[in-house]
């Protein structure tokens, strides 16, 4: 069941427009992660999808319902969901009083404000802390506060904006865990705004590239992250190598493409006749001598021209007639020897040469 289905939303702030043709629909009981540059507008689209503040043009229905023509339930709809910000807020005051905060608001009888504080916190592990002063929790204790406080409202939709931006990678892992368990166990539905393009492969079902106001590209991590649509696209997911070509000809159903002299084989059907080649730098295998197992399509020497710690990895530049960029584990690299000017094999999947149309051809 759609839960959100948003179409051609435009936001403007003043004479700038930061949102523009962004169209996005979330299935209920699905993780969406929303990456993309800062200023991208992921933090807007967010608050607009929570009803926080409007948009100023396209349709938006939120359950089922017109919001743009039903302003009047906003209010209602705005209880069935909830937002975590970047930032913890959190009151000078206990724990227990923090979260029970919404709930109170609502007018809800003491003895359920009671049974659903307690049961917020025991999700996120802060029961030993419930008559502490929440401004004295460190800055990860505070996020999940703050989280307890949105979840004790029980919201169909969470919205999650930056939510582990400011924590430290042990407080990062917990968050994560309790949204992950919250979507298995009650089917919540939930959209993250990241720039921790990792944390966006781990959680979400879905991820949603934002480039300059709008959605470039959606769909599974794997698919962005190996195919995706553009250069600028390409860049922000980290792909090391894009490197201009020509298609030559079709071999069976492998795509020949030549870049700088040498004729590198695509599993990707040809999208123009001038392209670019999309390759991931751990993608591509060094060998120090010719391998006579390897399945690889694409099997050449090549020299050594660069070498780049870049932990956990080692970034090591390669010519082969062309230039490319592996990543192997700095043990990889122990093992291989690697040195400056070193002659070595370089191999790769066809089906890890990604074609997308070269900008302007």
């Amino acid at each position: 069941m759609t839960i959100i289905e948003a179409r051609n939303i435009t936001k403007l702030y003043g004479g700038l427009e930061v949102l523009h043709d962004v169209n996005i629909s979330v299935q209920e009981g699905e993780i969406i992660g929303l990456i993309g540059p800062s200023g991208s507008g992921k933090s807007t689209l967010l608050r607009i999808l929570d009803l926080i503040e409007p948009a100023n043009g396209g349709e938006l229905s939120i359950f089922g319902i017109d919001v743009v023509s039903e302003r009047g339930r906003w209010l209602d709809l705005r209880r069935r969901m909830g937002m975590l910000f970047q930032r913890p807020v959190v009151f000078n005051a206990s724990v227990y009083d923090n979260v029970a905060m919404g709930l109170r608001y609502r007018r809800a009888p003491n003895d359920k404000v009671d049974r659903k504080v307690k049961d917020a916190l025991e999700a996120v592990g802060l029961s030993r802390y419930i008559q502490s002063r929440a401004t004295d929790l460190s800055g990860g204790e505070q996020q999940r506060v703050a989280l307890s406080r949105v979840l004790v409202t029980d919201p169909a939709i969470l919205f999650l904006d930056e939510p582990t931006a400011n924590l430290d990678p042990g407080s990062t892992a917990t968050i994560e865990a309790i949204v992950a368990e919250l979507n298995r166990e009650t089917g919540m539905t939930v959209l993250m705004s990241t720039h921790d393009l990792l944390q966006g492969q781990r959680l979400a079902h879905r991820v949603a590239v934002m480039i300059d106001g709008t959605i470039a590209q959606t769909g599974p991590s794997r698919e962005i992250f190996r195919e995706p649509k553009n250069r600028r696209i390409a860049r922000f997911v980290g792909v090391q190598n894009i490197l201009p070509g020509r298609v030559v000809s079709r071999r069976g159903d492998l795509t020949v493409v030549e870049a700088q002299g040498k004729e590198i084989l695509s599993a990707t059907p040809p999208p123009a006749s001038e392209v670019e080649m999309v390759i991931r730098g751990e993608d591509i295998s060094l060998h120090r001598r010719k391998p006579g197992y390897e399945e690889a399509e694409n099997l050449f020497p090549a020299t050594v021209t660069g070498i780049e710690p870049t932990a956990p990895f080692v970034s090591v530049m390669v010519h082969c007639g062309c230039d490319l960029s592996a990543l192997v584990t700095a043990r990889r690299a122990e093992t291989l020897g690697l040195d400056i000017g070193m002659e070595v094999w370089v191999s790769l999947q066809a089906k890890a040469v990604h074609l997308i149309p070269r900008k302007g051809s």
